[in-house]
């Protein structure tokens, strides 16, 4: 019996049963209580269900020590006859886990269990544990006295755990952080530092899909971004609006969600098909989940950061169009965080700076996801402009995913996004305008070469090379350059380590 699989690790081994590797699993081992021995659950052999291939015992068992995992539970319950429900509920009809059970039995069997008591008494069962799960209010199911509080509903539905780093993030509280940061800014070092932001934001979002955009794409996509603020529900005619708007080629502009099959790939045969959305079909319906979710996000003290990072990389998953899904996805990260309220005067996080400088980061996020389910997709190379993709997995795999990864990331990505780019901007234009002022006050210098140089100084921490002394001999007095490193020193030495180093290479 040793070593024998038990819970989700049992219940993922059926042949009937299709969903991704479990991080973890539980096997039987010659232990006294449960322990975790290199990865793996060890359980003694006395939790073990009887009789040993019992699929409710595993399932109930799974519920009480592994928690809630929709993907293997939608699945396992279709194996579990009604009698079966019956006979177990009726043993222990005041049974936390066997309720939870009988309410997940019905609703994916679309059945109901001919029980004789009609009420329940006692408390209501929440299906997520909140010591181990971010978790909502939720939704009472009187029936079976059980609590839906997960992140979406019955039929959608994402899992964050409760893990150091997600709890870490929560406590840092960057929106509060960058909000008070913001209101201490006068208005037009605010007006500045937006124009900066937004910019930044549209220019890393091209880069990580490894395209440079011109005026007009930046343009466009600056005021997209703008649009996040604009109080108004998501629909299938609004993001068909937008990817028009991330994508210039008009005759790849979408008219709606994609009616065919798309893939990602590296280019190297069916082996290179690294991630395949869900079918066409199947896409639409969990685009309207995803909508329901991004127009009325869960009630209850859950951080806007796991709901923004719900959204965005909610979308990303489905793919609902050919072209623009990334753009449009980081876009979702801003627009939810706007929808509920917590950026105002404007502002927007520049997270995609950080998810550029962050490439693997950000990859491992998506695979974190994507990697898993590549295995449910046969896939026939037919040339290089034709691929065939036969889904040979289940529904559940699709609407269940576990988005702690992703939220990890995108709380540090927020946070970095404050400390490391937002703030820094703005130091650098406090110093910008305190040099130019110095400078202008002593030489009579034009704005742009003026604005040039002090830029060209500070980029270079207070140094004027000889190489740009050259280039602009003839623009400005002699002794400018002298006195422009000069004033740099006594603005800004010490800070941040700043010296002038003197005869360096550019």
């Amino acid at each position: 019996m040793a070593n024998e699989l038990i819970g989700y690790a049992y219940l993922a081994n059926l042949a009937a049963i299709q969903a991704v590797e479990l991080e973890v699993e539980c096997q039987v081992a010659s232990v006294k209580k449960k322990e975790i021995i290199g990865g793996v659950i060890a359980i003694p052999s006395t939790f073990m269900p009887s009789p040993a291939d019992s699929i409710l015992g595993h399932i109930l068992f799974a519920l009480k020590h592994e928690g809630v995992n929709l993907q293997i539970l939608a699945q396992a319950l279709l194996l579990v006859s009604a009698e079966d429900m019956l006979s177990a509920f009726s043993a222990s009809p005041n049974g936390k886990y066997i309720r939870v059970a009988c309410y997940l039995w019905e609703h994916f069997t679309q059945s109901v269990l001919a029980r004789g008591a009609e009420d329940i008494p006692g408390k209501y069962q929440p299906l997520f544990d909140p010591a181990q799960y971010i978790t909502c209010e939720g939704e009472r199911n009187r029936r079976w006295k059980v609590l839906f509080n997960g992140l979406g509903n019955i039929d959608y539905c994402v899992t964050v755990r409760k893990t150091d780093l997600i709890q870490a993030g929560i406590s840092m509280q960057v929106l509060d952080r960058v909000q008070d940061f913001t209101e201490q800014l006068d208005p037009q070092m605010l007006h500045r530092a937006l124009a900066w932001a937004y910019l930044s934001e549209t220019k890393s979002s091209f880069e990580i899909e490894k395209e440079i955009p011109d005026d007009s794409k930046a343009h466009r996509f600056v005021n997209l971004l703008k649009k996040a603020h604009e109080k108004r529900l998501i629909d299938e005619d609004f993001l068909i609006d937008l990817q028009n708007q991330v994508i210039s080629n008009k005759f790849d502009w979408a008219s709606s969600f994609r009616l065919e099959q798309n893939h990602m790939s590296n280019g190297y045969g069916a082996a290179g098909v690294t991630y395949i959305p869900p079918p066409p079909d199947l896409c639409r319906v969990l685009m309207e989940q995803w909508m329901d979710f991004a127009n009325h996000p869960p009630a209850g003290a859950v951080d806007p950061i796991i709901i923004s990072t719900i959204a965005s990389f909610g979308f990303v998953f489905i793919h609902p169009f050919m072209d623009g899904n990334g753009r449009i996805s980081r876009f979702m990260f801003h627009h939810a965080l706007c929808q509920q309220g917590v950026l105002d005067n404007g502002l927007i996080l520049p997270v995609s700076a950080v998810l550029r400088d962050r490439e693997l980061d950000y990859l491992n996020a998506l695979t974190s996801f994507s990697e898993k389910t590549r295995r449910f997709w046969s896939v026939d190379w037919i040339s290089p402009d034709e691929v065939h993709c036969t889904f040979t997995g289940h529904d559940a795999i699709y609407r269940y995913w576990d988005g702690t990864a992703c939220a990890e990331l995108m709380f540090s990505a927020s946070e970095e996004a404050v400390e490391q780019y937002m703030k820094k901007e703005v130091s650098y234009l406090t110093r910008y305008d305190q040099l130019k002022r110095r400078i202008d006050r002593e030489f009579d210098v034009a704005d742009k070469t003026l604005s040039a140089l002090v830029m060209l100084c500070l980029d270079q921490k207070g140094r004027v090379s000889k190489k740009r002394r050259d280039q602009y001999q003839y623009q400005v007095p002699e002794d400018l350059f002298d006195a422009m490193e000069e004033a740099y020193r006594e603005l800004f030495r010490g800070e941040d380590g700043d010296e002038v180093a003197a005869d360096q290479p550019e």
